[in-house]
């Protein structure tokens, strides 16, 4: 006899578009309307897989999972939801589903996941913080592409699995890294960050593994490390692709086997973190370049995870308000709502500082104006000045400076021609200085003085391009309008 699937949802329509696609891919298929007739057919063995909606008349089917579990365990359940939120997702995940799917779906989708559960059927979850309030759910969105984000993250949430996040900056990658720390297993454990971007490439490895007292000039006593600030928890490397090659080096092998040494020390230190890394560049441009470690990159994409910008996701857009008018409330501002030309201008807007660009901009709204409802008047004059303020120079069509390679190419070049010989001491610096300070006084020239868009000219982190402007002592010309 072929599987038999269960199918219960309160709908009479996706009740009938199912159980054809379903019979039409060879199954047997019994309907129901309401979660009592469900849990009876269960109760008396029937059913190989069961597809049901969350919400019903009698009942919730997150209410009815555990249940299920525990008197059929191997039994997968599927479950569908309108209610296509992240903390939908986790819960389902959390309760026991095999996997979730929100509505509208694609038929055949929903075929591939009835013939992969029935197949392979998974042990059930354990429970966890499922139960938070909606309002403090850490991701918001209901569009397609943060539906796959909501159901990655859900499948991740009970392994170890090492993870990169991309995307560009204001994504929130930050965002999604504390989410699978803070709904995992490793919740209990610390959760440690690390900007590779904010931190002197020369301090990273001591930032990173700690150091022993008289390892370098000014460490005068033992310092820990991240990765044992974070053991048993989560380590988030942010701006991985700014990790210099020497640290990339004591990383992989931190990777490929588990322990790690203190800068200054000797002996290997077993360590159990979960590492997620982000990036806002991409990593296989810097292999290309040899700027990042091929071997390193799979180690960390274990699990690849991209985070669509806001222009790709735009109709998250009213949620997203909604959510960031909801937290300034809570900071002591007044809450505003956005009338419906507002809106609409804002969904033409191409958001090109992403979510963060969104949430400033709620809060300036909500500092500046008494109105009660933001106007379509206002939010054209907010963007068109932040357009302004962050308009792109005169330059050739994707013309970039890259600072990195010209400065290393330019070093490699003239050290070569030294030969056996070692150069004069002091001449690496001078040279840097030689070579970093007309690039970088030449882009914030043809940027006006707009540090952000001049680090993007160089192909550097705008923290890295702050750090050089104040060590070479660059004078910043503001912008002229």
């Amino acid at each position: 006899m072929p599987p038999q699937i269960l199918v219960a949802d309160d709908d009479a329509a996706i009740r009938t578009v199912i159980s054809q696609a379903l019979m039409r891919a060879g199954y047997e298929v019994r309907v129901t309307s309401n979660i009592a007739t469900l849990w009876r057919w269960i109760s008396a063995g029937e059913g190989d897989l069961v597809i049901t909606d969350v919400l019903m008349p009698d009942g919730n089917a997150f209410d009815t999972l555990p249940r299920i579990k525990n008197t059929r365990p191997d039994l997968p359940v599927v479950v569908m939801s309108a209610q296509n939120t992240f903390m939908t997702a986790i819960m389902a995940s959390e309760k026991g589903a095999y996997d979730y799917i929100p509505k509208p779906f694609d038929l055949t989708e929903l075929v591939a996941i009835a013939r992969r559960a029935l197949s392979e059927p998974r042990p059930s979850a354990k429970a966890g913080p499922a139960d938070d309030a909606q309002d403090n759910m850490p991701l918001v969105g209901r569009s397609p592409a943060m539906q796959d984000i909501y159901r990655a993250l859900a499948r991740m949430m009970q392994t170890d699995l090492t993870v990169t996040i991309t995307g560009e900056s204001g994504t929130g990658k930050e965002l999604v890294a504390r989410a699978l720390h803070d709904y995992g297993r490793r919740r209990k454990g610390p959760f440690v960050a690390i900007n590779m971007a904010a931190i002197p490439r020369d301090l990273i490895e001591s930032e990173l593994f700690g150091h022993e007292k008289g390892a370098f000039t000014g460490a005068q006593s033992r310092a820990s490390g991240r990765f044992e600030q974070a053991e048993g928890g989560t380590l988030f490397l942010d701006e991985i692709g700014d990790m210099p090659m020497e640290a990339q080096t004591r990383l992989l092998r931190v990777l490929q086997q588990g322990e790690y040494t203190v800068v200054g020390g000797r002996t290997p230190i077993a360590t159990d973190v979960r590492i997620v890394a982000a990036t806002n560049k991409d990593l296989r441009q810097l292999i290309g370049r040899g700027l990042f470690r091929e071997d390193l990159f799979y180690r960390l994409n274990v699990v690849p995870l991209r985070l669509p910008p806001l222009r790709e996701r735009i109709e998250d857009l009213p949620d997203l308000a909604r959510h960031f008018f909801a937290q300034v409330q809570k900071d002591g501002l007044p809450r505003k709502t956005l009338s419906q030309g507002a809106l609409n201008v804002m969904r033409r807007y191409a958001w090109p500082g992403n979510v963060r660009e969104l949430e400033n901009l709620v809060r300036r709204l909500c500092a500046l104006y008494p109105q009660d409802e933001i106007s379509a008047e206002i939010i054209e004059h907010e963007l068109s000045s932040e357009s302004a303020r962050s308009a792109e120079p005169d330059l050739e069509p994707g013309r970039k400076i890259d600072l990195s390679a010209s400065v290393e190419k330019y070093l490699a070049d003239y050290f070569t021609s030294f030969g056996d010989d070692l150069p004069p001491p002091g001449l690496h610096t001078r040279i840097l200085r030689e070579v970093e300070y007309p690039l970088i006084a030449a882009a914030l020239a043809a940027t006006r003085g707009n540090q952000v868009k001049a680090a993007d000219l160089l192909g550097v982190n705008r923290n890295t391009l702050r750090k050089k402007i104040r060590d070479l002592d660059i004078s910043v010309v503001r912008s002229i309008r």
